[in-house]
């Protein structure tokens, strides 16, 4: 069964870590998205993996099996806002790294002009600044949905944030 304390993880590394030119993407995304190491990098890409392996396995199921869960598949990504108008199995083969990594709550708040970079952003998500609807979220790898997008406020603005700096 396994021991409660130790926890399955939820990444998988690379099968050659020491390759120069993984080394050089991986840090160029790092730097990019503003995570906090690779474990961050490697869970996106290990979801990404599961997905995509998902869509393998649907494209090769019989007609009849495919047609109900491909449709619960592709809007189950619509949702998370993978997929927006190609809505195809072979759209979702093609998603990459950077397609998850834009749906976090840190990108999402950095590229929606709350903050100024994408440190800055997961600070004031951390720090509890940062509003999904009516719920205070501090978790930077939050997957935000498509409908979630427009209800991200800040909790204090920018200017009160000033003035208690100030006071």
């Amino acid at each position: 069964m396994g021991d409660p304390k130790k926890p399955r993880k939820k990444y998988n590394t690379l099968r050659n870590p020491w390759d120069q030119t993984e080394l050089i993407n991986e840090l160029k995304i790092i730097g990019e998205y503003g995570l906090r190491n690779k474990h961050e990098l490697w869970k996106a890409s290990t979801e990404l993996s599961r997905i995509r392996s998902q869509a393998r396995q649907l494209l090769a199921a019989p007609t009849d099996r495919r047609a109900k869960v491909e449709k619960q598949f592709l809007n189950s990504l619509e949702k998370i806002g993978l997929l927006t108008t190609d809505k195809s199995l072979d759209a979702t083969l093609n998603l990459s790294v950077q397609d998850l990594l834009n749906r976090r709550l840190q990108t999402v708040v950095w590229k929606g002009n709350l903050a100024k970079s994408p440190y800055e952003a997961r600070q004031l998500i951390v720090h509890r600044h940062i509003m999904v609807g009516e719920r205070i979220v501090n978790r930077p790898g939050y997957v935000v949905k498509g409908e979630e997008e427009k209800l991200i406020k800040p909790l204090i603005d920018a200017n009160q944030r000033a003035e208690k700096g100030a006071a």
